[in-house]
């Protein structure tokens, strides 16, 4: 029976938990106490009974929340030129989506953007119930810092984006949620729940991810504020699909099936930023843009005029014949990400077949050189230190092709295993390469935490370091820019080269490989005789977090570098929760 104590509130006594007698008593409780209590003692009584009894709750209105969504874009704050040009440009999609089902259930939301240039304390939201994090993962110490810090406060605290999917395990140690795909029954299920779940915290995810999404209208309300932190370039998150039909063995798209999102809502939202802007920007966010091609570029010619909206997309050499390439120049494309990965692989996604080496060289470059007729600014994407990479072959392939495609960006990526992210990833750990970077080094170029099979560490240093130099001297920034057509284009490539991209990584690569040689800690550490991990790093944790450091819980700086290898031996790897959930409070 429930009992009322001195102070007012409400103590259930439970008879059983989730019995129909526990339901029906608080059911009735609810029903003669609503109508004669405050708002505050009527939100506690409806906690308790959702705690004691869960079978009532899908009967039992759900309390009013206020809810904060934080979006990490950066993971500490930064000064550098490119991370002030673009970092308002990267916000990601879901939060925004987070927030949108959020009020539609009646919430109230706080949300933040972090690029790196704000007072993140500043602007962290007050007073919440519940704060949802979006990560990468590497800002996922910046995450798991905010969630101590909320958590020290009464909030609950929950995490999605990459991280969550890739590393659930380690998440789960500081978050009360940790999401996977997440849809609106999902999300229904948290804010129901909305419970503390330690010192493990759930894992909770939809079976797949989810049919649509809110549009930019709906979204609107969290991207404007987003893009007015942007100075000079602003660009609309949109997608187009979901899921890669290609099956790269690194990616963590390649097993997420391939779907387009309604072509009727992306007509609507680029209808809507036409209202917005002169000229508006569209940066689509598709694992690999164009898998329809017509039903996309339909759908664009009958959104806009022709060349009325800019837009930037990440596909597939396959996928950029000329027809299409021309009928992407019509359409306002000025910027395109393909991958080309390896010299010696993936001849399918870059349309080379059994081409490597030298003749692979020779053909992509011919392409990229057909994009850049059509195209102003390409990103051209590589993977350092595959397997399938020996001696200086694949770096001096490299440099050719910068020499035949001088106008293409090389983006270079360090071969990084992120967790779950790929199956490939469990042969790695298997062979016990797999370095317990922390987390806030892997992205992409900062740490690789594979331990190269065909060269040494201090022999892979010095290849990237030759590469990064070639591909960032002033004599090829000057052949880039004069290959390049349009002030936009060519601002971008300088910038990039000058700051983080160019210098800055040379930089780094460069202290990395000295310390190799010269400080004792680096060289146990990389060569996986010690878990110590060099002072170099720690600093390098502590300085960019700042304030935050004081609130990174102990030992997050660690973690099981082979956790997903671990589960699949003890059978857990289908240990996600599916929704709807039924969840008890502490």
């Amino acid at each position: 029976m429930p009992a009322q104590e001195p102070n007012g509130r409400f103590r259930l006594r439970q008879s059983p938990v989730d019995s129909p007698e526990c339901a029906w008593r608080s059911l009735r409780l609810w029903d003669s106490f609503v109508q004669r209590a405050d708002s505050e003692r009527r939100d506690h009584l409806l906690n308790c009974i959702r705690t004691v009894c869960p079978r009532v709750r899908r009967v039992l209105p759900m309390r009013k929340l206020h809810v904060g969504i934080i979006d990490i874009v950066a993971r500490g704050s930064t000064r550098a030129l490119y991370a002030r040009v673009m970092n308002p440009n990267l916000a990601s999609i879901m939060p925004q989506v987070i927030g949108v089902w959020c009020r539609e259930q009646g919430h109230d939301v706080s949300f933040v953007c972090y690029t790196g240039s704000e007072d993140l304390l500043a602007e962290l939201p007050s007073n919440v119930d519940l704060v949802f994090i979006g990560a990468f993962t590497e800002a996922a110490h910046t995450a798991y810092a905010l969630s101590n810090l909320f958590r020290s406060i009464g909030a609950i605290t929950a995490i999605g984006g990459p991280h969550a999917r890739c590393y659930p395990e380690d998440a789960q140690r500081y978050f009360d949620y940790v999401l996977g795909f997440t849809d609106r029954e999902t999300l229904h299920g948290i804010l129901a729940d909305c419970s503390r779940h330690r010192p493990a915290g759930v894992r909770i995810g939809a079976r797949q991810q989810p049919r649509t999404l809110p549009g930019v209208r709906e979204r609107w309300q969290f991207i404007e504020p987003t893009l007015k932190k942007a100075r000079h370039l602003r660009i609309v998150p949109m997608l187009g699909s979901l899921g890669c039909p290609y099956t790269c063995s690194f990616c963590i798209d390649a097993s997420v099936p391939y779907q387009a999102m309604d072509f009727d809502g992306i007509q609507e939202d680029l209808r809507f930023l036409l209202k917005k802007f002169k000229r508006p920007m569209v940066g689509w966010h598709d694992p690999n843009f164009g898998v329809r091609f017509n039903d996309c570029l339909d759908v664009i010619e009958r959104s806009a005029p022709r060349g009325g909206i800019d837009f930037i997309a990440e596909s597939s050499l396959s996928l950029l014949s000329e027809p299409h390439l021309k009928r992407l120049k019509h359409n306002g494309f000025v910027a395109l990400l393909p991958g080309i990965e390896s010299w010696f692989d993936l001849g399918g996604k870059s349309k080379t077949g059994a081409q490597t080496g030298i003749d692979k060289v020779d053909s992509v470059a011919e392409h990229v050189n057909l994009i850049l007729r059509y195209v102003p600014y390409v990103q051209a994407n590589f993977v350092l230190g595959l397997d399938t990479d020996q001696g200086p072959e694949a770096f001096d392939l490299t440099k050719r092709f910068l020499d035949l495609a001088p106008g293409a960006f090389p983006g270079y990526s360090l071969l990084t295993a992120f967790g779950r992210a790929a199956p490939l990833n469990l042969d790695y750990q298997r062979a016990n390469r797999v370095l317990p970077f922390p987390f806030h080094f892997l992205n992409n170029n900062h740490a690789m935490n594979v331990r190269p099979r065909n060269y040494s560490w201090r022999k892979f240093y010095d290849h990237v370091i030759d590469l990064t130099r070639y591909s960032f001297s002033w004599k090829a920034i000057g052949r880039r820019f004069c290959a390049t057509e349009g002030l936009t284009a060519r601002g971008m490539n300088v910038v990039r080269a000058v700051s983080t991209e160019g210098f800055g990584r040379l930089r780094y690569y460069q202290e990395v490989r000295r310390r190799l040689d010269n400080d004792p800690q680096f060289r146990p550490y990389f060569e996986q005789e010690t878990n110590q991990l060099p002072r170099f790093y720690l600093d390098f944790v502590r300085r960019d977090l700042g304030p935050l450091w004081e609130w990174l819980p102990e030992g997050a700086l660690d973690h099981d570098p082979n956790a997903y290898l671990n589960s699949e031996v003890a059978g857990a790897a289908d240990s996600v929760r599916p929704t709807p959930i039924r969840l008890t409070g502490e």
